[in-house]
C-alpha cells in the first residue's frame, strides 16, 4: 500500500483525482476536503462497483489510518488505491479549505 503527503495530493486533486473519503457520514458532514466523495469504510464493500478499475483512487479519513486500511483492502481486490497521508485533519491544518455539508450520500 503506497501513502501520498498532503502536498503531492493537493496537486493531483487540482488535476481531477479520484478520491473517496472513508470517514462515517458525521465526520463527512462536519467537513471534508472539496470534490471527495464519501464512501464510510463501514460500507466499503457495497462501494466497490462505483469506483473506477482504470485509474488511482485516494483514500482520505481523519488522520490516515482508516484510509491505509481502506487502500491496502482496495488494492488487495485489484483496485489500485493509495492513501492520503495526514488525512482531513492535517489537510486543515495547513489551511486547506474545507467543505461543510447536511449531505453525505454514497458515491
Amino acid at each position: 500500500m503506497r501513502e501520498v503527503d498532503l502536498d503531492v495530493f493537493a496537486s493531483e486533486l487540482a488535476e481531477g483525482a479520484f478520491v473517496i473519503d472513508v470517514r462515517e457520514p458525521d465526520e463527512y458532514r462536519v467537513g471534508h476536503v472539496p470534490g471527495v466523495r464519501p464512501a464510510p469504510l463501514s460500507e466499503l464493500a457495497a462501494h466497490l462497483p462505483s469506483l473506477p478499475a482504470d485509474r488511482l483512487v485516494y483514500v482520505i479519513c481523519a488522520s490516515g489510518n482508516r484510509s491505509a486500511w481502506a487502500a491496502k483492502h482496495l488494492e488487495a481486490v485489484g483496485i489500485r488505491a493509495v492513501s492520503v497521508a495526514g488525512g482531513t485533519s492535517g489537510w486543515a491544518r495547513t489551511g486547506r479549505p474545507i467543505v461543510r455539508s447536511t449531505d453525505a450520500r454514497a458515491v
